[in-house]
């Protein structure tokens, strides 16, 4: 596994210096960090390891699949969701009342959006090993919208999440996934702290 540093921040340049490292020379950074497909800025990982035992492509495809996915978090941009998931995507951990697939997905985001209009999604470690790929998000934003009912007052808000991603051709086929739902629901008020 090659390993990056936590307080490493990869501009463009470092992107390509990383794919390099993990064996890989073109794809998922290439010289812009721009998704092929959307020329939307993608959310880069602040540490990354990955399994340098990988084929060049199947690390870029995997790679590019969670930062279409993870940027998709970051911006409501459903293109990016479209590109990330596959056509059969399979939501293994889904919320009580979640619709499956991918209308769960568009749903979910637009009702946190509208909670939390400015909402960021960073990746603060992406591990590639296999066919999985595994991220360590932060949401934060400012909750000025409904949430369970209760209008929120601006308060930030600010929790973590982990996802596992199973990547099938180029496209996240599962995904496991663990919010801390009691630090979000605290921090919105709706739960004593």
């Amino acid at each position: 596994m090659q390993r990056h540093s936590p307080r490493f921040r990869p501009t463009a340049a470092a992107l390509s210096f990383l794919v390099m490292l993990s064996a890989s020379s073109s794809g998922w950074a290439g010289a812009t960090s721009r998704d092929p497909v959307t020329s939307t800025q993608l959310v880069a990982p602040a540490e990354l390891v990955v399994d340098a035992s990988l084929p060049a492509s199947t690390l870029d495809a995997q790679v590019l699949a969670a930062r279409r996915y993870s940027s998709f978090w970051n911006t409501g941009d459903a293109e990016l969701a479209r590109q990330a998931l596959a056509p059969d995507f399979v939501d293994r951990t889904p919320p009580l009342g979640r619709q499956p697939g991918l209308p769960g997905v568009f749903a979910a985001s637009k009702t946190f959006r509208a909670a939390v209009p400015d909402l960021r999604c960073e990746v603060l470690q992406m591990i590639v090993a296999g066919d999985r790929v595994v991220t360590h998000l932060r949401f934060s934003g400012h909750l000025t919208g409904e949430l369970m009912g209760r209008r929120g007052d601006g308060q930030a808000i600010q929790f973590i999440a982990t996802d596992i991603y199973r990547v099938r051709d180029g496209r996240i086929a599962e995904n496991w996934h663990l919010e801390d739902t009691l630090t979000l629901l605290q921090q919105a008020g709706l739960v004593a702290r």
